[in-house]
């Protein structure tokens, strides 16, 4: 099974949904500052790369997880996902999960400031603090899509 997490750049929110589905960041507490800074992929995905879904590891299952900014045509691309999917029979195979439903504006700003405008200190920095404050949100969206691939929760 394939599991992708997208959200706008595949530089904050999916690579933490990503994390967590992976092991790499803890469940029961909210992860510090560094933990989630040297997470590959973290604020690093260069805008061209937009559409391009980046392997992220396997989960405790052996399933892929993916990573997978949109950009502004999120609707497009997740379309396109699924007739794809659907037209290679993959149905049930493959999860997209969009994680920017869950940020808040500090990580969206910060995104902006680090990714936009190349002021990479102060705009990573505001995105885990964005993160950390919506963290429990993060892990019940894993542990959803957990579920319904059948992975007990930890």
């Amino acid at each position: 099974m394939v599991i992708i997490y997208s959200c706008f750049g595949s530089a904050h929110s999916s690579v933490l949904a990503a994390a967590i589905h992976t092991n790499m960041l803890p469940v029961d507490r909210i992860p510090e500052t560094g933990e989630i800074i040297n997470l590959p992929y973290y604020d690093k995905t260069p805008s061209d790369l937009i559409g391009t879904p980046f392997y992220f590891g396997k989960d405790e299952r052996g399933n892929f997880i993916y990573i997978l900014g949109t950009g502004k045509a999120r609707q497009v691309i997740e379309n396109m996902l699924k007739s794809f999917i659907n037209l290679e029979g993959l149905e049930g195979e493959v999860i997209i999960k969009n994680t920017l439903q869950y940020v808040n504006v500090l990580v969206r700003v910060g995104g902006y400031l680090s990714r936009r405008l190349g002021l990479v200190f102060p705009g990573r920095l505001m995105t885990v603090y964005g993160l950390k404050k919506v963290y429990p949100d993060f892990v019940e969206v894993v542990k959803k899509v957990k579920e319904e691939i059948g992975i007990a929760y930890k």
